[in-house]
């Protein structure tokens, strides 16, 4: 009997070795979280003292301690409000005691990672005197693996995972312009790959300026309403999205009719308060490779100079008009040309793939988020995918984006080519190619 049940435990011992090492998900799931929780319940108290995050007995306890001439009460402790278990981690929400900070835990996240033996630990405030621990259970960006469902929506679509579990979303109508750099073999085509893959489904114009003569985004060319694959193309394209954004404006300024007895509802600056019938549909503009554009020779300049102010004109105004603007570049500096930074201070989306050196994250991060240089410099050579990404608003996430085939990504496009909308100011640069033979090669794929 004794040896039936050591044989018992050796074989679970090696299962769960097993799947630590091939299939962490699963591991966590059957073994990790039951060791992950009663590790938390054991340590919590002792390991949020030896952080500093407890505050001294009020003095109430104290006098009643004197006065009964009892023991001297404990530090008080901050109390789990939840537990919860997930399929990459445990999220605990703590009841801060009265003087504490969330700053307190936020600064104290790797000697909690440490203390209860965490893949990585991530804290935010949910409401005053509430905060919430987000633990890993396992290094998720090893094999990334996205969740079956996902809260998408018009023009938010899923991209990639976070380093916490949680999925990072690109949200135009949140954020409207975004900027990805990453050298080469970084991942950052991967990215643009999944995000037209994502977008295929929606009802959204997808326009493209590839000046790589095309060999990144052409493939995709069956969901996209135009395409540019040299500067020439791109500057007639640029214009004709320009006129398209003036005459939207036209039509809002025109169905504003702000009157006392118009309903404030009925009011609005952008399209998203039109009717429908009048709601023109979305343009997602992606750029690949800025540095084909910015970079002329001197007889180029003129051309070069009026590519620039165009995109910058779209970054500042696009927004209202539906009109989003991604860029993608290896770098994307001032020694680029006159008006660069001025166009990278419109972009508010930062996403920094690997980078060769820290000038290149500067370029991205410095002047909103400068914690996320060093986290951009650090990404190494064998996790293709792997970004920093960041806005405005300062905060930045390690995320890494699932690697997507171009044929995979042709075939998405290729099934949704009946949604590609018809833009007639844009219809000399629509990509003239055969439906009916790229839905024959999809149902064959």
């Amino acid at each position: 009997m004794e040896t039936l049940t050591i044989a018992s435990v050796v074989v679970i011992l090696g299962m769960a070795a097993l799947l630590r090492w091939r299939r962490p998900a699963w591991y966590w799931l059957t073994f990790g979280a039951l060791v992950a929780v009663i590790r938390l319940r054991v340590r919590y108290a002792s390991v949020m003292e030896a952080c500093g995050l407890t505050v001294p007995p009020s003095r109430l306890r104290l006098l009643l301690a004197r006065a009964t001439r009892s023991e001297v009460p404990a530090s008080r402790v901050p109390r789990i409000r939840r537990l919860r278990v997930t399929r990459t981690g445990l999220v605990v929400r703590v009841k801060l005691q009265p003087g504490q900070d969330a700053f307190d835990f936020a600064a104290a996240s790797d000697r909690l990672r440490h203390s209860f033996g965490m893949q990585g630990v991530s804290s935010r405030e949910v409401k005053a005197g509430m905060v919430e621990l987000r633990m890993t259970g396992y290094d998720v960006l090893r094999r990334v693996q996205m969740p079956t469902k996902t809260e998408e929506s018009t023009l938010r679509v899923p991209v990639s995972l976070r380093e916490d579990g949680s999925v990072h979303y690109r949200d135009y109508r949140q954020v409207p312009h975004a900027l990805n750099i990453g050298a080469t073999q970084s991942g950052k085509s991967v990215y643009q790959r999944r995000l037209v893959a994502a977008l295929a489904p929606q009802r959204v114009a997808l326009v493209g300026i590839d000046c790589k003569n095309g060999v990144e985004l052409y493939p995709l060319a069956r969901r996209f309403s135009a395409l540019a694959d040299n500067p020439d193309d791109a500057l007639g394209l640029l214009e004709a999205l320009i006129d398209r954004m003036e005459t939207i404006l036209d039509v809002i300024r025109r169905e504003q009719r702000i009157s006392a007895d118009v309903p404030d509802a009925e009011i609005t600056a952008d399209i998203w308060g039109l009717p429908e019938h009048l709601r023109p549909v979305p343009v997602v503009l992606l750029v690949d490779e800025v540095a084909e554009l910015a970079l002329a020779t001197k007889a180029e300049e003129k051309r070069r100079d009026a590519i620039v102010t165009a995109l910058v004109r779209l970054a500042q105004l696009g927004r209202a008009a539906g009109i989003y603007v991604e860029v993608c570049g290896q770098r994307f500096g001032a020694d680029l040309g006159k008006g660069i930074t001025l166009l990278r201070s419109q972009l508010t989306g930062r996403t920094a793939h690997r980078v060769n050196d820290e000038a290149s994250a500067n370029m991205a991060f410095a002047d909103i988020a400068p914690d996320a240089v060093l986290a951009a410099v650090q990404i190494g050579t064998d996790r293709p995918g792997t970004a920093v990404a960041a806005d405005s608003s300062g905060g930045w996430v390690l995320t890494r984006t699932p690697f997507t085939t171009l044929r995979q990504a042709v075939n998405t496009c290729n099934q949704h080519a009946d949604l590609t909308p018809e833009l007639p100011e844009l219809a000399d640069y629509r990509p003239a190619l055969d439906t009916a033979r790229a839905r024959e090669l999809t149902e064959a794929a």
